[in-house]
């Protein structure tokens, strides 16, 4: 895997967002690196996507999500669409959905569920 996840340097997001707490991901989405915005009723989290990741079918939560920089191949239900810089789409809860990258991406994803995701332990 390339060593893109220590050149944090390069990310778009700035300091303010870096120093949100990092999202605790489980270990098969390795190639993400993700910040949490918590809210009382929603997350909004802030994903840093390197090349050659997939993210296999799974379903939870509604989700809303915008591309901020690059482009990806995201399933929902039934169809497969590539979105790029500026699109946004939506996930209802309970449908099937997964992703793949080809090369780094940065997604803004807000989660009708404030318990979607955990903070790393410090």
């Amino acid at each position: 895997m390339i060593d893109w996840m220590t050149e944090w340097d390069e990310t778009p997001y700035p300091e303010l967002l870096r120093n949100l707490p990092e999202v605790d991901l489980p270990p098969q989405l390795k190639g993400i690196r993700a910040w949490l915005l918590q809210g009382e009723k929603t997350q909004a989290v802030f994903f840093d996507i390197g090349p050659g990741t997939e993210v296999p079918l799974h379903c939870h939560c509604a989700q809303w999500g915008m591309v901020i920089e690059g482009e990806m191949n995201l399933t929902i239900g039934e169809k497969t669409h590539t979105y790029k810089k500026g699109d946004w789409y939506y996930i209802p809860e309970g449908v099937d959905h997964g992703a793949k990258f080809d090369s780094r991406v940065y997604v803004l994803d807000i989660f009708d569920d404030p318990e979607r995701y955990k903070a790393k332990p410090l």
